[in-house]
């Protein structure tokens, strides 16, 4: 199937940055974006946590939208535009999936921490090393990473609280993440 008149004028109106196009395109491919991604976690790796599952199709759409949106420009209607966020999607999703099991598994496997002393000391270092480095943020960004990570509010809860849109939560998030831990990587 090729590209249809109603994709072309809607993928046209994002390019060109027109008023409403982006809600317009998400109105339309969000949901088809969240199926790519929950089929993606069940065929590859089990189950995902909603969380997760949250923070990758947020990295889907800033793939999407990063660079004035260069993957969308890079479209070039020799199938549907739904086959082709399909494909980008999936392989955004495998990469980001895998992405947060090595972070999560390197945090369980890593030593848990004893009662002794040198145990308690290695704690207490990292907890000054994230405080420091949330130090270094912009304020929006730390306090998102707070509230999520620290406090373990959800989406909509920390939506609530900063009185920013439930689905800007995850790309907000993202941005922190990679700052900290560019942060981390030159300290």
């Amino acid at each position: 199937m090729v590209l249809s008149d109603l994709d072309r004028t809607l993928l046209n109106r994002c390019l060109a940055g027109a008023s409403g196009a982006w809600e317009d395109f998400l109105d339309r491919y969000l949901p088809l974006l969240v199926h790519v991604v929950n089929e993606t976690a069940k065929l590859r790796f089990d189950r995902l946590p909603d969380q997760w599952r949250d923070d990758v199709v947020a990295e889907v759409l800033l793939t999407l939208v990063d660079n004035q949106f260069e993957v969308l420009r890079q479209f070039q209607g020799q199938s549907s535009l739904g086959t082709y966020l399909v494909v980008v999607a999936r392989r955004v999703a495998v990469r980001k999936i895998g992405k947060l099991r090595r972070l999560n598994t390197s945090t369980i496997v890593s030593e848990p921490a004893s009662s002794t002393d040198h145990g308690i000391e290695d704690l207490l270092e990292q907890s000054e090393q994230v405080q420091h480095l949330l130090g270094k943020l912009p304020d929006t960004e730390a306090q998102v990473i707070r509230m999520f990570h620290l406090e373990h509010r959800s989406y909509a809860e920390i939506s609530s609280q900063m009185g920013i849109p439930e689905n800007t939560v995850g790309p907000l998030l993202s941005r922190a993440r990679t700052r900290m831990k560019s942060l981390s990587e030159s300290a």
